[in-house]
C-alpha cells in the first residue's frame, strides 16, 4: 500500500474559517525579524513575496503589498509598478530554481471570485508542470505536495 502525506494539510483543516481580523494577517507577517520563519523570500519597497502556506504546487508564491488594500485601484501608481516588478521578480526565482512548464498568475478580488482575505490583496504566482494534476483534488479533496515548506524556501531563497 502506498501512503501520501501531506503534513501541512492538517494545520489547515483545523484553522478556523471566520477569523475576525483575517485582513491583518498580510499587513502583519511582513513585521518579522525572521524571514525563513515566515517563508518570506524577497521584499521591494512597496511589497514583499511570500512562500503560500496552503500552496496548490511547491514554489507557489504570493506577492502582496505592504498596504492593505481590497483591489488594485486602491494601490498608487508607483506601488502598482512596485507590484508587478516583484510579481516578475516571484516568476523569475521560481523558474530559475523549478523551471516549470508554465505558470498561473493572478488575483482574487473580492470575497465572490474567491478572496480568502478580500481586505488585503495579493497575487498568486502558482508553478504548472505537464501533468501536475490528478486525482486527489477531484476525489480527495486533497492536494499532495513533493516538498516540505521550508526545504521549498531554501531552494527559492538561493535564486533570489
Amino acid at each position: 500500500m502506498d501512503r501520501l502525506h501531506s503534513y501541512w494539510r492538517m494545520e489547515y483543516v483545523k484553522a478556523p474559517k471566520e477569523e475576525e481580523d483575517n485582513d491583518s494577517l498580510f499587513s502583519n507577517l511582513h513585521k518579522t525579524n525572521n524571514d525563513k520563519e515566515a517563508l518570506i523570500l524577497w521584499r521591494s519597497s512597496s511589497n514583499y513575496l511570500v512562500l503560500n502556506k496552503f500552496p496548490y504546487n511547491p514554489g507557489h508564491l504570493l506577492a502582496i503589498p505592504y498596504r492593505a488594500v481590497g483591489d488594485l485601484d486602491e494601490l498608487s501608481v508607483e506601488e502598482r509598478n512596485d507590484l508587478m516588478a516583484t510579481i516578475t521578480k516571484g516568476k523569475q526565482i521560481v523558474q530559475q530554481a523549478f523551471q516549470p512548464g508554465g505558470f498561473n498568475i493572478g488575483f482574487n478580488l473580492g470575497h465572490a471570485a474567491g478572496a480568502g482575505i478580500p481586505g488585503h490583496l495579493h497575487c498568486h504566482i502558482v508553478p504548472r508542470w505537464e501533468g501536475d494534476t490528478n486525482f486527489m483534488p477531484v476525489l480527495g479533496e486533497t492536494r499532495v505536495l513533493p516538498q516540505a515548506l521550508q526545504d521549498t524556501w531554501e531552494i527559492l531563497k538561493k535564486n533570489c
